[in-house]
């Protein structure tokens, strides 16, 4: 697959001038407040159906968006006493948690692993809030007709409200979070380390950032969405929908989020353009970023590879686990 964006001198140059929302923070610190004045309890149910012989699993329901309850997996290795560091995995497009046997790494690696539902796309967590019209197929375009309507308002509450989760969960280390997943995941852990507090943050190749460009420029995958959305409506709707989007744009996280970050890249991505991925970035407020490129990835990024380089950068920001 060749290279269909920027070159690497490029990229690492690459920081387009995207003025956010003057009401950005004050609409997520409603939507944050509204979330948690809802209430509702965490539940968790240790699943015993399952041959794993080095794991325990719980079968986990938080509050979420409007205090719906939101399913988890909860990981851990057996016989090993906590609290541990703990890992908050997002999921990519159209994915939900799946099965405990999907998720095996890092309670291998001696961490806690809370494995987040996505509403909506998963079979666990419904999104019983339609939140507006939908024209298109898919998620991206969901409510887009104002920011209080879009999905990924209701999906990246649930996010936050995972971390929020977390201190109610026996065994874990409320102190060393860290918020992790690819693509889609990746997109929703970096709007969490923009909206509360973790130890460190690892996006892999992320979606939902610099959304203009990736209409613009991405041939596959579901930025397409966005394509058609606009193909087939009105010009004087195009602003709008970017209007709409720039509440949920991971550059805008990544301006407010100061945790040690570990950015993932591959150059030949053809679903999450690279120039997406260095604009938020290239944005990243703290000063402990750093970026793993993938030169010949696609957007498997650094597949087998990228976890060992993970598990080398936590181990050296003390968060290893001993």
């Amino acid at each position: 697959m060749p290279l269909t964006d920027l070159s690497l001198d490029e990229l690492v140059q690459y920081r387009p001038d995207l003025p956010g929302p003057q009401d950005f923070d004050a609409f997520w610190d409603r939507t944050l407040a509204e979330a948690r004045a809802a209430g509702g309890a965490v539940k968790a149910d240790r699943v015993t159906d399952h041959l794993l012989r080095t794991v325990d699993v719980d079968d986990v329901r938080f509050p979420g968006w409007n205090g719906e309850p939101v399913a988890a997996w909860l990981l851990r290795p057996r016989g090993v006493e906590g609290p541990l560091p703990v890992v908050v995995s997002f999921i990519g497009y159209s994915g939900g948690r799946g099965l405990p046997t999907d998720h095996l790494l890092w309670p291998s690696a001696g961490y806690a692993q809370l494995v987040v539902d996505s509403r909506g796309q998963g079979h666990d967590t419904p999104d019983r809030d339609p939140g507006g019209p939908q024209w298109v197929k898919g998620f991206l375009t969901r409510g887009i007709d104002s920011p209080e309507n879009y999905y990924y308002r209701r999906l990246m509450t649930d996010c936050v409200r995972a971390v929020d989760a977390v201190a109610e969960l026996p065994g874990l280390d409320r102190e060393r979070v860290i918020a992790a997943g690819g693509s889609q995941g990746g997109g929703l852990a970096l709007a969490v380390a923009g909206l509360t507090r973790v130890a460190a943050v690892m996006p892999d190749v992320p979606f939902l950032c610099h959304y203009r460009r990736a209409a613009d420029v991405c041939g596959e995958g579901p930025y397409q969405e966005l394509a058609e959305y606009l193909r087939w409506h009105s010009r004087h709707l195009v602003e709008p929908a970017f209007a709409t989007l720039s509440y949920f744009d991971g550059v805008h996280f990544a301006q407010r989020a100061t945790a040690p970050a570990l950015f993932s890249v591959g150059l030949m991505d053809p679903i999450c353009p690279p120039s997406t991925v260095y604009a938020a970035f290239n944005r990243y407020a703290g000063d402990d970023r750093t970026m793993t490129v993938w030169p010949f990835a696609d957007h498997g990024g650094g597949y087998g590879s990228n976890p060992v380089a993970q598990l080398e950068w936590l181990r050296d920001r003390g968060l290893g686990v001993s």
